[in-house]
């Protein structure tokens, strides 16, 4: 007897198949458990799928630049606040409740290797889903996945002294009231003295107003202020914690708040022309604004450029919206004068 088969046939077919996987994954017995570890076939076919849709993804959606050697101290910082629980470190384990997860996080110093830089920075901005790699946590910020692409991909090669000397700094006493353990979250990147270990993307906090570096870790800790690594560093603080790093930093020696020099013409002139104000027009020792003088050149620059693409800000009356609007109106041609400028201005301090 020959069956024929016919479009009718296969819809029947193709819907009671259909049902039936509807019907037991309606009854609970599929098995989600951890636990249970994925079939060998499974785990390779999720990884086979995982591995050629970051090749394709990351060839067109992956920027011309994707590393940096700049700020590696800033990046190690972030990795091990957010990142060396489940993937270790060197010299570091990862947390066994972590590595029992289903995939569990990869030990980088070998998995590495086995990803290009542009594959490396499209996983670090987007994450995978179906595993614990998250996305990114601020859109806005490729130069910090930049950074993190050059940090990874020395994993490999990097020593457990080497890995604490970019994280870790001995010396500086706990503030009052803050765990010595907190302090360290922040003196890993920022310095005992506040001054950024040297790093051009890391600002000085010595001399800075208390009531801005407490208000910026308010933005930071609500998402206000976009960087995944002080996101990250300020969601564990209290404010108590915030007010009192906010005093110890600020009371150390570091930036001045003598008046802006002369030494370029938009620190005291501006350009009335372009409807560009002088710097020292809010920046001033009796304005509320920040104190820049004596300012990291590189982080001023950087930050310069990162507030002209910020092209959706287009009134400068709105709270932390001046800035954007004013940096478009800078010349870049002027950007690297005007942060030296600064900088220098601060060199006697």
């Amino acid at each position: 007897m020959t069956i024929r088969l016919t479009w009718k046939r296969a819809a029947l077919v193709v819907g009671a198949l259909l049902a039936a996987a509807l019907a037991f994954a309606w009854s609970g017995l599929f098995q989600i458990a951890a636990s249970s570890g994925h079939w060998r076939v499974t785990d390779w076919l999720l990884h086979w799928v995982m591995r050629n849709s970051v090749k394709t993804y990351s060839y067109f959606q992956t920027p011309e630049e994707v590393t940096t050697d700049q700020g590696l101290v800033s990046a190690a910082g972030h990795f091990r606040q957010a990142c060396a629980v489940c993937h270790g470190a060197p010299g570091v384990r990862p947390s066994p409740v972590m590595q029992k997860a289903t995939p569990h996080a990869p030990d980088l110093s070998v998995n590495a290797r086995e990803w290009t830089d542009r594959q490396l920075y499209w996983i670090l901005e987007h994450g995978v889903k179906y595993t614990g790699m998250p996305a990114w946590a601020a859109k806005d910020r490729p130069d910090e996945v930049r950074r993190m692409v050059a940090f990874v991909r020395r994993l490999p090669t990097m020593s457990p002294a080497e890995y604490r000397a970019l994280t870790e700094v001995q010396g500086g006493g706990a503030a009052a009231s803050v765990r010595p353990a907190t302090l360290a979250t922040c003196t890993g990147c920022h310095g005992v003295d506040g001054r950024g270990r040297g790093q051009g993307d890391i600002p000085v906090l010595g001399g800075q107003r208390p009531e801005y570096l407490f208000a910026a870790l308010q933005r930071y800790a609500s998402g206000e202020r976009s960087s995944a690594l002080m996101q990250t560093a300020a969601a564990q603080l209290t404010t108590a914690e915030m007010k009192t790093l906010a005093l110890h930093f600020a009371a150390m020696p570091g930036l001045s708040r003598a008046q802006l020099p002369s030494t370029h013409p938009l620190l005291t002139q501006g350009r009335h022309g372009d409807q560009l104000p002088a710097c020292a027009s809010c920046h001033s020792p009796d304005k509320a604004y920040p104190v820049i003088t004596g300012q990291n050149a590189t982080y001023i620059a950087d930050r310069l450029r990162a507030w002209r693409g910020d092209e959706k800000v287009v009134d400068a009356r709105k709270p932390h919206a001046t800035m954007p609007v004013i940096a478009r109106r800078i010349p870049e041609s002027q950007i690297e004068p005007l942060a030296a400028a600064l900088a220098a201005a601060g060199s006697e301090r």
